[in-house]
C-alpha cells in the first residue's frame, strides 16, 4: 500500500497550485493523509480526486475545516496503528515533536504523522515512528520543498520524503 504524506499546503497564500512533483506521486497512491494547515476546502477536493484523503486541521484552519476533520485522528491501514495531529499548541515550534508524540501517549501508535514546523523528520522514539513530511508548498527555512510516501504492507513499514526544488 502506497500513502502519499502532505502537510502545511498554505493554499491558496503559498501556491496556486499542489506541485507537479507532488501530483506525480498522487497518480498511484492508495490513500492520502494531510497533517493539517489546509487553509481552504479545495485542497481536500483536490486531493481526494487521486486517493481516499484522511487528515486533520491545523492552526491556520478556519473553523469549517476543523469541524470536517476534527484535531487529531488514529486510523489503521495493513495492521499499523497510525497517529495524526497537526503539533501546533503552546511553546516553541521546537517543541512541534514532542507536542505530536504525547498526543497518542499510551495509545500503541506504530506511527504518529505530524506537521506545522515545516521541518521534514523522520525519526524513532521508541517504538513509534515519528514523521513530518515537511510543506510541499512552503519550505520557509528549509533548503527544498517536501512531503512523504509511506509504503506499508502487514509487518512492513517504510517512510520517506521526497525532496525537490520547485513547488511549481
Amino acid at each position: 500500500m502506497k500513502i502519499v504524506v502532505v502537510s502545511d499546503t498554505h493554499m491558496p497564500r503559498m501556491a496556486k497550485k499542489l506541485p507537479d512533483r507532488l501530483l506525480w506521486e498522487l497518480r498511484d497512491a492508495d490513500a492520502i493523509i494531510h497533517a493539517g494547515d489546509w487553509t481552504q476546502l479545495s485542497v481536500y477536493e483536490e486531493l481526494a480526486a487521486y486517493a481516499p484523503t484522511i487528515g486533520v486541521a491545523g492552526n491556520n484552519d478556519g473553523a469549517g475545516i476543523i469541524k470536517q476533520f476534527g484535531l487529531r485522528k488514529q486510523l489503521e491501514y495493513e495492521g499499523h496503528r497510525i497517529g495524526i495531529v497537526h503539533g501546533h499548541g503552546t511553546g516553541k515550534r521546537l517543541n512541534t515533536e514532542n507536542r505530536a508524540l504525547d498526543t497518542f501517549i499510551g495509545m500503541g501508535m506504530d506511527v504518529i504523522i505530524f506537521g506545522h514546523s515545516h521541518i521534514p523528520l523522520k525519526r524513532q522514539a521508541g517504538s513509534v515512528l515519528l514523521f513530518n513530511p515537511g510543506s510541499p508548498t512552503d519550505k520557509r527555512r528549509q533548503p527544498r520543498y517536501s512531503f512523504g510516501i509511506m509504503k506499508l504492507n502487514p509487518g512492513f513499514l517504510k517512510a520517506d520524503h521526497v525532496y525537490y526544488d520547485d513547488k511549481d
